[in-house]
């Protein structure tokens, strides 16, 4: 039967997919890494990884067994965590994913609440988008996910912590500065930059309904991914965007918002989910704070 010294070392090489990064991660050299996962394929007998001078990747037995040896590391650091608690009180380590827009005002909020209220949980906070969250929390990277709706998956719960208006930035000498509040119907016809399909698929079809249900038609000028990109272009005078509230904690320069009439007032959502199966001990202080501290 394997254990958890070639868990780890397969978990660090499948999600590195270098040996070097991996053996470095470990604090250990390459060679007994690699002799390890060597010796976890032997007792399995199934080929895990695809080793090439160029590449290593995992092989489709990998990668259903990577999810398995994800919650087998987390059940054995929980059992771990759980006895030290009673020794020394509540400790743990929580891993939090979220969008780069989250990381304008909502985080930093989190952060400082959890090192007031939890100081003995470690936080670990990683930048995703909402697809890679989704799979992050499937095979056990994180234990919470700040993400955009729907979530329907089953094994997830999740709540909304989060509504916000969409507002628009405008350039420098932009005539609609003028206005204290905007309509859709005042981007018909004119350039905006929009957001790609692919990566910032929830705020594109967004913005596709709110034009179509006004009858406008923008002329997307440039479709990018991230709010702060999409800033930038604004600020270099290249066209007006439409963005969360959240935006404009980034404070650009030469960049006016103004309010936008939507129906509903505040459409964009940003909804907290994780697994019901986590059993991570720190995961319900963890969570709970965040509930207070958004709600």
């Amino acid at each position: 039967m394997f254990d958890l010294s070639q868990l780890r070392c397969f978990v660090a090489a499948a999600e590195e997919l270098h040996f070097g990064r991996a053996a470095q991660r470990l604090n250990m050299t390459q060679s007994p890494l690699s002799r390890q996962i060597q010796l976890l394929e032997r007792i399995l007998d199934v080929m895990l990884l695809e080793r090439t001078s160029r590449q290593v990747r995992l092989t489709p037995a990998g990668s259903a067994f990577l999810i398995e040896a994800r919650r087998i590391l987390r059940l054995a650091e929980s059992a771990a965590l759980s006895a030290r608690r009673v020794a020394r009180g509540d400790a743990g380590r929580v891993v939090i994913g979220f969008t780069a827009v989250s990381g304008y005002d909502l985080m930093p909020r989190i952060v400082a609440q959890a090192i007031a209220r939890l100081p003995n949980i470690a936080l670990e906070l990683r930048e995703m988008v909402t697809s890679e969250q989704v799979d992050a929390l499937v095979t056990g990277l994180i234990d919470v996910a700040f993400v955009r709706p729907p979530i329907d998956r089953h094994e997830f719960e999740s709540v909304c912590v989060l509504r916000e208006p969409l507002i628009a930035a405008l350039p420098a000498g932009d005539p609609r500065q003028a206005r204290g509040v905007l309509v859709p119907a005042d981007f018909d016809g004119l350039p905006l930059i929009m957001y790609a399909r692919q990566g910032a698929g929830y705020f594109h079809e967004m913005l596709l309904k709110l034009f179509a249900d006004a009858g406008a038609e923008p002329d997307y000028v440039q479709h990018v991914t991230q709010i702060h990109s999409m800033l930038g272009l604004v600020r270099a005078g290249l066209a007006a965007a439409i963005v969360p509230q959240a935006a404009t904690s980034l404070h650009m320069t030469d960049v006016q918002f103004r309010t936008i009439q939507t129906e509903p007032e505040n459409p964009v959502e940003l909804v907290m989910a994780w697994r019901r199966d986590n059993s991570n001990p720190a995961l319900a202080p963890m969570r709970q704070l965040c509930l207070d501290t958004l709600g």
